[in-house]
């Protein structure tokens, strides 16, 4: 047997090394069909693994800038939002104009003071249309001057405090009751200055019931009588 393979390996390797024209038919065979297994090989996958080469991610990456530095601007850009939110909330602003005294509005009551308070409806007649117009509501009050202790009546309306009635208590004043009301005054007043300039005026004043109605008039009477020693000095 030894023998044997040496012959078959003596005589393919002569094969091998002569030259194609002094091959014998038997030899050209023998390669033509080792050069066709060759080829099934290859087309079945058969035959030596060629060796692909591996690329590498960071190559890949470093075609349009490194994975790190991608990142890197990804997270500078989101500190800058963070950043600019932050500034965003945290703004402030100074007030253009600082309130630095408190402004005092001037009533003309300052130098007065308060005797008798008391929120009620004031009703002004109307002579040409011969018909009650409504003045306001509010407090009706009587003020009474700290130096020369004359009292006056004054009412303003709610919310915008516009003057309804002004005028001081004479002495020739009448409180008559009102028609059909015990808890309504009626009065002439000649001179009522709440327009701006003194006018004769028929005031009516209306409270919540007849008691307060007689408080008022209590009052009223009262300063009625201190006011007629008081007007008749100045005389």
């Amino acid at each position: 047997m030894a023998e044997e393979d040496k012959k078959v390996d003596a005589t393919t390797t002569a094969s091998e090394t002569k030259p194609e024209e002094n091959k014998t038919v038997t030899e050209k065979a023998s390669d033509a069909a080792s050069a066709v297994a060759g080829n099934v090989f290859g087309m079945f996958g058969g035959g030596p693994k060629k060796e692909t080469k591996k690329e590498d991610p960071d190559e890949e990456n470093d075609r349009s800038g490194s994975a790190k530095a991608q990142k890197d601007k990804e997270n500078a850009e989101k500190d800058d939002d963070d950043a600019a939110d932050e500034e965003e909330t945290d703004a402030h602003f100074e007030p253009v104009v600082h309130l630095t005294e408190k402004v005092d509005t001037k009533t003309n009551e300052e130098a007065e003071e308060q005797t008798f308070k008391m929120r009620a409806k004031l009703f002004k007649f109307d002579r040409e249309s011969r018909e009650w117009k409504e003045r306001g509501t509010g407090e009706v009050r009587l003020l009474k001057h700290k130096e020369n202790g004359k009292t006056r009546l004054v009412m303003r309306r709610d919310k915008t405090l516009k003057v309804c009635a002004n005028h001081y208590v004479v002495p020739d004043m009448k409180l008559s009751p009102n028609v059909g009301s015990d808890r309504s005054w009626v009065w002439n007043a000649a001179a009522d200055v709440s327009e701006g300039e003194p006018e004769a005026s028929t005031l009516a004043i209306r409270f919540a019931n007849a008691e307060n109605a007689n408080l008022f008039k209590d009052a009223f009477v009262k300063a009625q009588q201190e006011n007629e020693a008081l007007f008749s000095k100045t005389e």
